[in-house]
């Protein structure tokens, strides 16, 4: 076992469990030494090499696809997200990833009824999308291979990446290639067809089954 899944593996709760997929995608991670370690010892994945992003980037573009950040979170912050500190609510969240960085989360949940889903939780200082983001692991790995600059922002999954024009994002190659080998799949040109519901913080009649949840649930 590599030293992010153990990380990420030791902040699940009861019941929830480490999807196949996602396991693969830390060992990619690691083999292909996109990873680097804080001081205090966590470990932080990413989908491209940090510094050949940084080097990229320049006022109208930049390289390496999906900008994420996998790392362990759990919930030990989520009691300022919802505002309260009930364990019913908390304790059915793993945070793993942070998806923008305003600081949205990607997150796993294991819903009252069903199987354990990925959701998105966004920061509410830029971000407010809140929705599951994928049913299947293999959809969430889909989704971040479409080649978005971030996967927090719901208003631009109707449209492929870069639909603007205005900052363009060139796709993670290796990673689409190694996504559609491993599992036998494609690859969407949109995000919505996989995150169906796409819900924000100020939505009066939320769609989706997650958004739903933290409506009735945040302080």
């Amino acid at each position: 076992m590599n030293k992010l899944e153990e990380q990420i593996r030791n902040t699940l709760l009861p019941g929830m469990h480490m999807p196949l997929p996602l396991k693969l995608l830390f060992d990619w991670i690691e083999e292909n030494n996109l990873y680097m370690d804080r001081p205090t010892g966590e470990r932080i994945g990413f989908l491209f090499p940090e510094s050949d992003l940084q080097d990229s980037w320049t006022d109208t573009e930049r390289q390496g696809g999906t900008n994420i950040q996998f790392h362990a979170g759990g919930n030990r912050d989520l009691k300022y997200w919802f505002g309260h500190e009930r364990p019913e609510v908390l304790d059915t969240l793993c945070v793993f990833a942070q998806t923008g960085d305003e600081g949205s989360m990607a997150a796993f949940w294991l819903p009252p009824e069903g199987e354990q889903k990925i959701v998105h939780l966004g920061s509410g200082s830029g971000s407010t999308m809140v929705c599951t983001l994928a049913d299947d692991p293999v959809d969430f790995l889909r989704l971040l291979a479409i080649g978005y600059d971030e996967i927090c922002w719901e208003s631009e999954f109707g449209a492929p990446p870069n639909a603007d024009e205005s900052f363009i994002v060139h796709p993670n190659v290796k990673y689409q290639k190694w996504v559609r080998e491993t599992f036998s799949c494609d690859i969407p040109s949109t995000g919505m067809e996989i995150v169906r519901n796409p819900d924000v913080m100020d939505d009066k009649n939320p769609r989706d089954t997650f958004s739903r949840w933290v409506k009735e649930n945040v302080a």
